[in-house]
């Protein structure tokens, strides 16, 4: 089999396919692929290579690398000074890498961000979840999980049955970019003023140097909120109940707006007011940190006019690229497809859209209710039962469910009415049993990584933030409890219901106490955190959330426990939690969890017993103590009222 060979793996390459992995956003897997879509597209294309081709994607440096074959070979985005055995390699043109020759990517000091090289035949490495593609947060994809290092060398694929090469031409780079974005889920005036809104789309926002796979920041004003604060939520004016995100959401981390990328989050607390148009998306490989971005809306129908002509032209690669043009100004607000006030057991729901490629179903009022928690899932149920073609992705948050369809085969006008019918059909949610189990974990409190990540952030990201330098003492503060231990208690008293799956990544839960007396109240970071230690628990608003990997993260921390997700090799299901599932934690030392964390990724059970679930367990618990849980209440949202008042002053 013939290969390739990593002479120098420069910073950050990693193999990507273009699809990356679908249908796993529910459980909190993100695609991952390139995400540069339209230069991967396009650089395929040009050596023959069928669409799901893996090629390489690099940063700052691209590789050095040989072939023991002759293969062809193209570079494009920023990897503008490719040689192959040091005579230029114009990018967007195709040459022949011979056997034992040296093909040197170079550095990539823009304009763009990101480098591609596509290789005849593709790269063979095992496909993983559905994709050949990395993502380095999780461990897995690609070469072993990681970036490519020296001496790696990668299968090719054969060259037999490949497309005729066809002439390309790259889109142009720049420093200063025009995203098309349509408005919403979410705006004025429930999260956003008016003039909030006005000012978000007017102003040319800068790319922050914290830009990654992950999400890409934006620098400039502070939002025009219209709320004091997201209530059961958390806060900031900025959190919501969990809910998902697509792929170009422009999410507001606190004060901070976030376009979620490739290897993104797929479920999280934060107000979303637009969302990146699908043909513009792949600009989102290219913006450079400094680069300026203007943010224009459009309407849906030139979102899908937009999309239309890129099919058109990368299915006949002879035609002139489109121009990325305004293409007229649309609306300002999220667009309501369909609305209805609720009656009996149906709650009231609006189905607004999330960009030109999802849906967003959000039921009931902005607090949390677990009977409309049941309904979104009874309402997902349906829809998965009844899946038109199209539908990709079906995702469920605390009160929402995010539906995203391939727009090549489904519309979202079609969609929106058949939800609508589907929600008209729904069974009582109060009368449902749900199947679940009771799940029992060791938790080591004030774990030491858990303080590494709060110092982490007070030194680098923001060393004024009222939850540092102790996210336990903070959330002692803000509920009004006499000392930190009293935390540790509630947290190793509640049984929590697992609410929302893959709340960051991979397999992490956002769980509520059923008892409302142990439900304490606290806040997300503003901004997030950068780095948040694997299986670290941690509480935002009322919500426990364990971290499924390393990674960025915005709950307040309180301790660590053992993994929500393994990758085995007999193709067992790597996430260990469901939907309601109930948790319970027991106290452990950091030493002791360490074994535990040791003896689960050897394999070892844990502690998992049948349960079931139904609103009737949640009206016994209030039944049980009513003066309590409102006294409670009521001291804790005092609490909370005392330090958002601090804040202020």
């Amino acid at each position: 089999m013939a290969r390739l060979t990593v002479v120098r793996p420069g910073m950050q390459t990693t193999i990507q396919d273009l699809a990356g992995r679908q249908g796993l956003w529910d459980v909190g897997v993100p695609p991952s692929g390139a995400v540069d879509e339209l230069t991967f597209a396009l650089l395929n294309a040009a050596v023959g290579n069928p669409d799901n081709a893996a090629g390489l994607e690099c940063v700052v440096t691209g590789p050095t690398i040989t072939a023991d074959e002759d293969r062809l070979v193209c570079v494009g985005g920023a990897a503008t000074q490719a040689t192959i055995d040091g005579r230029r390699l114009e990018a967007g043109k195709v040459a022949k890498l011979s056997a034992g020759a040296t093909l040197d990517v170079g550095p990539l000091d823009g304009p763009g961000m990101r480098g591609y090289v596509a290789i005849e035949g593709g790269l063979d490495v095992p496909r993983v979840l559905g994709s050949r593609s990395t993502f380095t947060l999780g461990g897995f994809g690609g070469q072993e999980g990681r970036p490519l290092q020296h001496g790696d060398e990668i299968p090719l694929a054969r060259k037999e049955n490949l497309l005729t090469p066809a002439p390309i031409t790259l889109p142009e780079l720049t420093g200063n970019w025009m995203l098309r974005v349509i408005p919403g889920p979410h705006g004025a005036p429930d999260h956003l003023t008016d003039e909030g809104v006005e000012e978000f789309f007017a102003t040319t926002w800068l790319v922050d140097h914290r830009s990654d796979r992950t999400g890409v920041r934006l620098v400039g004003p502070t939002p025009g909120w219209a709320r004091d604060d997201g209530g059961e939520a958390g806060l900031h004016p900025s959190n919501l109940h969990d809910s998902a995100y697509p792929v170009g959401g422009i999410m507001l981390s606190g004060d901070t707006p976030v376009i979620v990328g490739k290897d993104g989050p797929s479920l999280g607390g934060f107000v979303v007011p637009a969302v990146v148009i699908e043909a513009d998306r792949w600009m989102l490989g290219q913006l450079r940190p400094g680069d300026a971005v203007q943010l224009h809306p459009v309407s849906p129908d030139n979102a899908a006019e937009a999309m239309r002509v890129r099919r058109t032209w990368l299915a006949d690669l002879r035609q002139d690229p489109p121009p990325v043009t305004p293409i007229g100004c649309g609306p300002e607000r999220p667009e309501v497809l369909h609305q209805e006030g609720g009656a009996g057991s149906v709650p009231a729901y609006t189905i607004r859209r999330s960009g030109d490629r999802h849906l967003l179903v959000e039921a009931g009022p902005t607090e949390l209710d677990l009977t409309v928690r049941v309904w979104v899932h009874l309402l997902a149920e349906a829809l998965r039962g009844d899946r038109p073609d199209g539908v990709v992705e079906i995702v469920e948050g605390v009160r929402s469910v995010l539906v995203a369809i391939d727009s090549a085969r489904l519309g979202l006008d079609e969609l929106a009415k058949q939800l609508a019918r589907l929600a008209g059909e729904l069974a009582d949610p109060a009368a449902v049993i749900l199947p679940a189990r009771e799940v029992i974990l060791p938790i080591a409190f004030d774990h030491p990584l858990a303080h590494e990540a709060m110092q982490r952030y007070q030194t680098s990201v923001r060393p004024d933030a009222p939850w540092g330098p102790d996210n336990v003492e903070f959330i002692r503060r803000v509920n009004d409890l006499d000392d930190r231990a009293e935390v540790f208690d509630i947290v190793a008293a509640a049984t929590y219901l697992v609410v929302g799956m893959g709340d960051v990544y991979l397999g992490a839960p956002v769980a509520v106490p059923l008892d409302p007396r142990h439900r304490l109240v606290t806040t997300k970071y503003n901004p997030a955190r950068t780095w948040t230690p694997q299986n670290a628990v941690g509480i935002g608003g009322i919500y426990l959330c364990i971290y499924g990997m390393e990674g960025p993260g915005g709950y307040q921390l309180v301790g660590r426990t053992v993994p929500v997700w393994r990758i085995s090799d007999n193709d067992e299901q790597p996430w260990l939690l469901r939907q309601f599932d109930r948790i319970r934690f027991t106290p452990v030392s950091p030493h002791e969890l360490a074994d535990r964390r040791e003896q689960i990724k050897a394999g070892a059970d844990l502690d998992v017993r049948p349960a079931t679930f139904s609103i009737a367990d949640v009206r016994r618990i209030e039944q049980e103590a009513p003066m309590d849980i409102v006294t409670l209440r009521a001291k804790r949202r005092a609490a909370f009222d005392a330090e958002r008042a601090r804040w202020g002053a």
